[in-house]
């Protein structure tokens, strides 16, 4: 994965997504062999020559100005993150660091934090979605059927976007699963984009497009998204179905504490009660076969 071939990838992509009739690009009734804008058309609607936008599509140019860059931005009406997204690709690689990154753990910060929000199923996930920690109720509302313990051992810690394509638990959590993945593989997509030298997230992508044809597809679509408040309906074994809100409270560059919340008074809250009930009930003392003896 090189950061010029997924430039090139990702605007080929967004071009072939965008219709001329919704940027007011005529077409006189002509059928077209491909889906989408040409690069000409869409290097007009940009203020750019088409060689010089087809030299970028092809990773022959490593100099764009961000001028030039949020002109394409707003041809493509790319989002927010997708702008960012753009940026960071079609940053030189040489200006980002080839140094093998720092492990992730959890700062005593985020450590109290997760204390304090011990009513709240919180997790610390890391920028490939490794669970670095999790309290009681996040562990029992997002993997309920993994050891507690998982997260404090770096070699046998889970990795939230291998849970959701590759763990049938996981998939069945989400009553809207497919919206589920692309946030998963949205965030990826970012983050492979500010981190293209990142072997770690290399090995996990690929690893991912090998078992998963559902990841695969999703990847290759080139769709980027900011996981920051989403809410989900899910399918909870013990309690049953429940809405909530899925939030990332951004640590900036380190790990991001992710939070979910539910409605006051809702079914959803009740359901989330229940679960809390359930995880700290006192577990009865087995009983002395001495006195069961018939």
């Amino acid at each position: 994965m090189n950061g010029t071939s997924q430039l090139g990838d990702f605007l080929r992509t967004r071009r072939s997504q965008l219709r001329p009739d919704e940027v007011g690009v005529a077409t006189y009734g002509e059928r077209r062999r491909v889906p989408g804008l040409r690069r000409e058309e869409l290097a007009l609607l940009a203020g750019v020559s088409a060689s010089y936008y087809a030299r970028l599509e092809q990773g022959h140019s490593l100099n764009a100005s961000p001028e030039v860059l949020e002109a394409i931005a707003r041809a493509l009406r790319l989002d927010d993150a997708e702008r960012l997204h753009l940026h960071d690709l079609a940053r030189p690689t040489t200006s980002r660091s080839r140094r093998r990154p720092a492990p992730e753990r959890v700062t005593e910060p985020t450590a109290q934090l997760l204390d304090a929000l011990a009513g709240v199923p919180a997790i610390v996930l890391g920028r490939r979605s490794d669970v670095l920690a999790w309290n009681r109720l996040g562990h029992a509302l997002f993997a309920g059927h993994l050891d507690p313990a998982a997260p404090d051992e770096p070699a046998e810690r889970p990795n939230m976007a291998r849970l959701v394509f590759l763990d049938a638990h996981t998939r069945d959590l989400y009553a809207d699963w497919p919206s589920k993945a692309r946030a998963v593989v949205g965030n990826l997509r970012l983050v492979a984009g500010r981190h293209p030298h990142d072997t770690a997230l290399h090995t996990l992508l690929g690893e991912l497009s090998a078992k998963s044809e559902d990841f695969a597809s999703m990847w290759a679509d080139h769709r980027v998204k900011t996981c920051t408040v989403a809410d989900y309906e899910m399918c909870h074994p013990l309690v049953g179905s429940l809405t909530a809100t899925q939030q990332t409270l951004s640590q900036g560059p380190g790990p991001s504490v992710v939070v979910a919340t539910t409605t006051a008074g809702s079914p959803s809250r009740a359901a989330l009660d229940l679960l809390t009930q359930a995880i700290t009930r006192p577990t009865p003392a087995p009983s002395d076969s001495r006195f069961n003896a018939s």
